[in-house]
């Protein structure tokens, strides 16, 4: 008997652009490869694996590994004979897989290793195609004793961007508009831009895990969607706790915010787990960036076209994965975050410094858009004190500096001073802002929400 799923991620269905990479996957790979399709936990892997069988093959069978009985894992761990195998597995879910217009979905592959280790045999008999999803897909104990498929197309799924959330509230017109905008470098006027700007923070307060989004159309009440993140950030404690038996991981997720609120150079560890050196957590921060529930900006020491070639792990900033968990972290000093707190954000008038805020919002955008994530720092001269460059984006040969914002614009010494350090690398410049889109010299100003621009 195959128990039933434990709970329905959301119950709407939300457009997300990861469907036509996996069309894209069907197409080109015609059966050579399996798709893996990795993330954090609740970004909708499983519901649109589901979603992509049903619409795309004539039937399928889903796996889930969290909750499959012993009866289907032990089928794993012997391949001799794969008529067997799928005779039974058609047996036990009770669907008729058809010869190349079938798919199975291998949903929480990391918690049956072997599982994964199949495809490899399974993608060569050809029969069917093969969907894996999954999350912690390389934490040592994942994969120990097994060999990682190389047949693997992996995709990376991630929390809703600003426009599909736009598309979750049904508005398919005001991303493409602002693209023309920022492809026009055309200002908006300052009336149309408050509105955005009021638009783009509901997005930075809900976020974009489909559950929370599914909440705010559900009850339109903050207090209920902070109740939904609160659970899911619940759930990635659990995960730190597998990465981090110690429980430093915890501690560091915990302490994204502070840290950004410092706007220090780099995370210090230091300062959230007393007598530990940031060298000895290398590894556990590794691993929480392969659990997708963060995202790293390493320091780049020497910024040109090809900064991978000179990042250096051992001084990073780190950010939580999704803004809308990161606005929940921000205030976890409450059993719940008071509406009254949400309404004060979504109008701009609460009484702190949200600098801290739009540095995450804008590493998620940036992120979401393709980027890897750098920054860079130097030392102002006569001073103690650092230059900082939030962001570095490569463009051919070129990079593009971004300094981030959240109120006054007129000075942006930080940029003018690597302008002049790097003047021959540079390309277009960028301050990410919450004003309107303006022209200063060479210094293109943007409003936050045009980030998603930025690739």
């Amino acid at each position: 008997m195959v128990p039933k799923r434990r709970f329905k991620m959301a119950e709407r269905l939300f457009e997300r652009k990861i469907y036509q990479r996996m069309l894209d996957w069907k197409r080109d790979s015609n059966g050579k490869t399996a798709l893996l399709i990795k993330g954090a936990r609740r970004v909708g892997k499983s519901t649109i694996a589901e979603e992509f069988a049903k619409k795309e093959y004539s039937s399928y069978i889903l796996i889930d590994f969290s909750i499959a009985p012993k009866e289907v894992h032990g089928l794993f761990k012997d391949l001799s004979d794969l008529n067997y195998l799928f005779l039974r597995l058609q047996l036990i879910y009770h669907v008729n897989l058809e010869n190349r217009k079938s798919v199975i979905i291998f949903d929480e592959v990391q918690c049956e290793p072997f599982a994964r280790q199949a495809i490899k045999h399974l993608v060569k008999d050809g029969r069917y195609d093969y969907i894996e999803t999954g999350s912690l897909l390389s934490i040592k104990k994942n994969v120990e004793n097994i060999v990682i498929p190389s047949e693997e197309t992996r995709v990376e799924m991630v929390p809703m961007d600003y426009e599909e959330f736009r598309w979750a509230l049904g508005d398919k017109t005001t991303i493409p508009m602002l693209k023309i905008a920022f492809e026009n470098k055309m200002p908006l006027g300052d009336d149309v831009n408050r509105r955005m700007m009021r638009d783009f923070r509901l997005y930075m307060l809900v976020g974009g895990m489909p559950q929370a989004v599914n909440e705010y159309l559900d009850t339109n009440n903050f207090s209920k969607v902070d109740q939904v993140k609160r659970s899911i950030l619940e759930l990635y404690q659990d995960d730190f706790r597998k990465i981090d038996s110690s429980g430093r991981a915890s501690l560091m997720f915990a302490s994204i915010p502070s840290e950004l609120a410092k706007n220090a150079s780099r995370y210090q560890v230091s300062s959230v787990i007393a007598n530990e050196k940031a060298d000895r957590v290398l590894g556990i921060v590794a691993d929480m960036k392969d659990s997708m529930t963060v995202n790293i900006a390493y320091h780049s020491n020497d910024p040109s076209a090809g900064m991978s070639l000179h990042e250096d792990t051992t001084k990073y900033k780190m950010f939580a994965g999704d803004t809308g968990l990161f606005t929940t972290l921000a205030f976890m000093d409450k059993d719940f975050t008071e509406n009254i707190i949400y309404e004060k954000l979504l109008s701009d008038k609460l009484d702190t410094d949200l600098g801290y805020l739009y540095e995450n919002i804008v590493a998620q955008t940036l992120y979401a858009a393709g980027n890897k994530l750098f920054y860079y720092t130097f030392p102002k001269a006569n001073s103690s004190h650092n230059y900082e460059i939030d962001f570095l984006i490569a463009k051919r040969n070129k990079i593009s500096p971004i300094e981030v914002k959240s109120s006054g614009y007129k000075t942006h010494a930080s940029i003018d001073a690597f302008i002049h350090k790097f003047s021959e690398k540079i390309g277009q410049r960028y301050l990410i802002y919450t004003k309107d889109l303006r022209k200063e010299g060479e210094l293109l100003c943007l409003p936050v929400y045009m980030a998603m621009f930025l690739s």
